[in-house]
C-alpha cells in the first residue's frame, strides 16, 4: 500500500474546506447550528415532563454530553464512508491514494466537530448553573474512542458503499434507531435486564458513558469497556482497508 503523504493530505484538506464549507451559505454556522438546535429541542421536550434530567440537575448539559458525541460519530463516519466517491476524480492521479482521501476527510471533519463541541459545551457551562466537574482525562479518553470507532466504521462503509450502492440504504435503515439506543436520552444504568445486556454490545453506549463521566463527578460508569470499542473499530477498519486495497481500482473504473 502506498503511504499517505502529508503534503497531499494537507492539499486535500484545504480543498475540502473550500468545497464543503466555503461555498455553502452560512458555512461553518450550519455545523454549529445542528447540535445547538438538537440540544434545545431535547431540553424543551423533556423539561416539560420531568423536573430534573436522569443525571445532574441541568437539562442542556445532560443532553449535550450525549448528543454531541453521537453527532460526531454520525458526521465523521458518514464523511469517511464517502471519501472515495467524493474525491474520485483526484484519485485518478497516481500520487493520490484512497488512504490520503480517507485521512484528509478524517482529520478535517474530526477537528471541525471538536471545535463545534468545544463551543457548544463552553457556552452551556457559561450560561447555565450546570455544576459540571470537568475531568479532562475522561473526555480525552471518550474522544479517542469516538475517533477510533468513526474511522473504523467509516473505512468499512467506504468499501461497502463504493462497491454496493444498496448498502447505503441498508446501513441507513439499520442505524436509524441508534439515537434512541445509544444512551443519548436515557441512562444505560437505568435500563432493566435483559435489555441492558443487549445494549452493552452497542459501542456508542460506551462512548457516551465515557464522555458523561468527564462532566459528572462521581458518575462511576463501570460498564464502559474501551477494549471492546477499540476491538470493534480495529476489526471493521482493518477489514475495510484490506477490501479497499484489493478492490479500489475496480471502484475507480466504474
Amino acid at each position: 500500500m502506498v503511504l499517505a503523504t502529508p503534503r497531499i493530505i494537507i492539499a486535500l484538506i484545504l480543498r475540502e474546506i473550500g468545497t464543503s464549507y466555503g461555498r455553502s451559505p452560512g458555512g461553518y454556522i450550519w455545523a454549529l447550528a445542528e447540535p445547538v438546535l438538537g440540544i434545545a429541542l431535547l431540553t424543551a421536550i423533556f423539561s416539560i415532563g420531568f423536573r430534573t434530567p436522569p443525571l445532574g440537575n441541568n437539562f442542556p448539559i445532560f443532553y449535550a454530553t450525549g448528543l454531541l458525541p453521537f453527532l460526531i460519530f454520525v458526521d465523521l463516519s458518514n464523511k469517511i464512508s464517502q471519501a472515495i466517491n467524493y474525491l474520485k476524480q483526484l484519485l485518478a492521479y497516481p500520487r493520490v491514494t484512497f488512504v490520503d482521501a480517507i485521512l484528509g476527510r478524517f482529520i478535517l471533519n474530526f477537528l471541525t466537530q471538536l471545535l463545534v463541541g468545544f463551543i457548544v459545551l463552553s457556552g452551556i457551562i457559561l450560561l447555565f448553573d450546570t455544576r459540571a466537574a470537568v475531568d479532562i482525562s475522561h473526555i480525552m479518553s471518550g474522544l479517542a474512542l469516538i475517533a477510533a470507532l468513526s474511522l473504523g466504521v467509516g473505512v468499512f462503509n467506504c468499501f461497502m458503499m463504493s462497491m454496493f450502492q444498496v448498502w447505503q440504504r441498508i446501513y441507513g435503515i439499520c442505524t436509524r434507531p441508534l439515537l434512541l439506543l445509544s444512551g443519548v436520552i436515557f441512562m444505560y444504568d437505568t435500563v432493566p435486564e435483559p435489555y441492558r445486556g443487549y445494549l452493552w454490545y452497542n459501542p456508542l453506549i460506551h462512548v457516551v458513558g465515557r464522555i458523561r463521566a468527564g462532566f459528572y463527578h462521581g458518575y462511576d460508569a463501570t460498564y464502559i469497556s474501551p477494549a471492546y470499542v477499540y476491538a470493534v473499530a480495529a476489526t471493521l477498519g482493518l477489514f475495510g482497508l484490506l477490501l479497499l486495497r484489493r478492490y479500489h481500482r475496480d471502484i475507480l473504473e466504474r
